[in-house]
């Protein structure tokens, strides 16, 4: 959509239509490195995230079914992003909204979704589990609250863990968006994994388009656990993802062309160097999305293009380490 060109209706006609932006400066400036990293810049959505995305379509699919009743309570467990996205969607309708999150995640978060109107009930962690960084174990806690809170609210549960509008929302839009505004010209695609649902979305829209493009996943090092790796470490620091969830709904009858390990360390430093670099101020997943395509370019990809996510601005992460 060309916002220059119409006056919108609401917000929510923002959503989606993000730019796509060549990593010009930073694989120039990295030795060894040939080829074009392409960026999508989620974090340009109104909710700062990819997010916002499947949160419309959620509650769209479930205005459109007779899922979702007028004036009906959504809820939903979040580490942040999602929650936002879906606190933007139903501030705009009209519906009271639940998010439900781990204390593991940043405050900046939970500020803003109240900030939109959301009521945000916060979890303990999992005993044992670092500030700052969500486990599987800690999600599993935030899963018993919302589900004890859907009963309790008669809620519409926007799971999007679940429902198939999540990976639709990156097939109908994200993927062809990135056909689209890379003229095809694509050789791979990698993508951070949480829910799974942008990568999914993605992978079936760029093999419909074209089955030479491959598509990757992205795990932290320590709990690569899709990639059959054993867990050194549940805690990392990319949060979003890396949940240790072998069984993910979204990635059945997906056969990823491989699987791609980036450490804290490394997804830090290249969000940092995103933002020196390039201008480009987003989060962790970011970085480790970007990391992995320069890796992709150093190996058996040199001299191709790697288009990549970058999910979320690097607002939501002010109070880590990642911003010194």
């Amino acid at each position: 959509m060309d916002y220059s060109q119409k006056t919108c209706s609401s917000i929510l006609d923002v959503i989606g239509n993000t730019p796509l932006v060549e990593l010009k400066r930073l694989v120039k400036n990295i030795n060894g490195v040939s080829g074009r990293v392409l960026a999508k810049l989620e974090y340009l959505n109104p909710g700062y995230s990819k997010k916002d995305r499947i949160a419309l379509q959620m509650i769209e699919e479930a205005e459109a079914t007779g899922t979702l009743k007028p004036g009906q309570t959504v809820i939903e467990l979040t580490s942040g992003n999602t929650g936002t996205g879906l606190a933007i969607v139903c501030a705009i309708k009209g519906y009271p909204f639940i998010a439900v999150m781990s204390k593991g995640n940043t405050e900046e978060r939970a500020r803003m979704m109240r900030a939109f109107g959301a009521k945000v009930v916060l979890v303990d962690q999992a005993p044992g589990a670092i500030s700052g960084q969500v486990s599987g174990d800690s999600l599993a806690l935030v899963e018993e609250v919302t589900q004890r809170l859907t009963t309790k609210y008669n809620a519409f549960r926007a799971d999007q863990f679940t429902l198939d509008s999540n990976w639709r929302a990156h097939y109908l839009y994200t993927g062809k968006e990135l056909i689209k505004q890379s003229n095809g010209n694509i050789n791979a695609f990698c993508d951070f994994v949480g829910s799974g649902g942008s990568f999914s979305g993605i992978y079936k829209a760029l093999k419909e388009y074209n089955t030479n493009i491959k598509c990757f996943i992205i795990e932290p090092t320590t709990v690569a656990v899709l990639a059959g790796e054993k867990i050194t470490n549940i805690n990392h620091k990319i949060q979003g993802g890396g949940y240790n969830m072998v069984e993910l709904k979204y990635l059945e009858n997906i056969t990823p062309d491989g699987f791609l390990q980036v450490s804290d360390e490394e997804a830090i430093i290249m969000s940092r160097r995103l933002a020196q670099e390039e201008g480009i101020f987003a989060g962790f997943s970011s970085g480790a999305n970007v990391a992995a395509a320069i890796d992709l370019l150093k190996n058996d990809f040199k001299g191709k293009t790697i288009a990549v996510l970058l999910p979320d601005s690097g607002l939501k992460y002010l109070t880590t380490d990642l911003w010194l």
